[in-house]
């Protein structure tokens, strides 16, 4: 069934779809799309969580090669954030100006910088973990001038943890589950990752709104209490 509907979400969406389409270049694949996730405003909806998992899964199965992967998804996270931080320092401003534009909604943009005055400096590491966020995040660090050696350092780091921390994740479950059982277990375990992905974005939208439904509250109580003085 999870099989079914990635398939019929277009292909592209199904991360052993794309590896496999690509054979034998799978592991330059997912080095284009984790650079692209991270480097390029348009790649916000691609499947950074469950394709460097199912690549890590493949691996232990013997269809990729995992040293290059390692390598190579870690080369493409550290320099898709770098290339997205230069954008957001250029050319950024004008862009993010515009309010509501076809591509770049401005709820990303505004959801992103929540998430950086919550956390400051190390969002860059912990927005490798939150789909929409990892891609706006560098992207907004530019925007906002932070200092190139802060972002550099964060970036390695997250690009570490992130990249080769969930390649190596899915190396070692196939391990356990056995090279027999991986396509038996992989759909259902990338539905469980990309649910689980979810849920810190849902988290800070639940929170935001509560807040603002309080803020709200607020300036009724406030009005109301204006008029009854007068």
């Amino acid at each position: 069934m999870t099989h079914t509907v990635l398939v019929a979400a277009g292909g592209f969406l199904d991360p052993k779809n794309i590896i496999e389409s690509m054979s034998p270049y799978g592991e330059l694949a997912v080095m284009a799309i984790i650079f692209a996730e991270t480097g390029l405003l348009i790649g916000f909806f691609l499947p950074g969580d469950s394709l460097l998992f199912t690549a890590g899964l493949l691996a232990n199965n013997g269809d990729l090669n995992i040293a290059l992967l390692l390598v190579g998804v870690f080369v493409a996270a550290v320099i898709g954030d770098q290339v997205g931080y230069q954008f957001g320092k250029r050319v950024g401003p004008s862009i993010f100006r515009k309010p509501d534009a076809k591509l770049f909604r401005q709820e990303y943009v505004e959801h992103t910088k929540h998430f950086f005055d919550r956390h400051g400096p190390k969002t860059i590491v912990l927005a490798r973990f939150v789909p929409v966020v990892r891609t706006f995040a560098p992207v907004l660090a530019g925007v906002g001038e932070m200092r190139w050696r802060t972002f550099a350092a964060f970036n390695l780091v997250g690009a570490l943890i992130w990249a080769v921390g969930v390649t190596i994740l899915g190396y070692a479950l196939g391990s356990a589950i056995g090279a027999d059982n991986v396509d038996k277990y992989l759909y259902p375990i990338i539905a469980v990752i990309i649910l689980v992905s979810f849920i810190p974005p849902f988290l800070e939208w639940r929170k935001h709104r509560r807040a603002a439904t309080e803020d709200e509250a607020l300036e009724e109580a406030q009005e109301l209490h204006e008029l009854l003085d007068d």
